[in-house]
């Protein structure tokens, strides 16, 4: 039986997440995988609602190569560097520009699914 989607908002809610990597592929199991640019960037989440948390504003990362794949995003608390999840960027740019600066658009979100 899978979690009510209450019980999953609570889950995300608990979790500090202040910090965003981007990635080339699958960041793996502990987040360390196809990482891009100079490493984690600060990001602010809004409160989670319908079993996710979304950026409430855009992430800029620098240091990537022009042209950049950017396919993913993994979530951690700066603290001590906890790797907390990670998400595929599936809407809007996915590449880096020629300078090499990519924006994680605001919306984009860290989803608790039953699979």
């Amino acid at each position: 039986m899978p979690f009510a989607v209450t019980a999953k908002n609570a889950m995300l809610d608990s979790l500090t997440l202040d910090r965003i990597r981007l990635h080339s592929g699958d960041p793996g199991a502990a987040g360390t995988s196809n990482q891009l640019g100079a490493g984690l960037s600060a990001a602010t989440f809004a409160a989670a609602s319908a079993s996710s948390r979304a950026l409430s504003v855009a992430v800029a990362v620098t240091g990537l190569a022009a042209s950049q794949s950017v396919t993913h995003f993994s979530v951690w608390t700066n603290a001590s560097a906890i790797f907390r999840g990670s998400g595929t960027i599936s809407t809007g740019d996915v590449t880096a520009n020629a300078a090499g600066e990519f924006s994680l658009a605001t919306g984009t979100t860290l989803t608790l699914s039953d699979s």
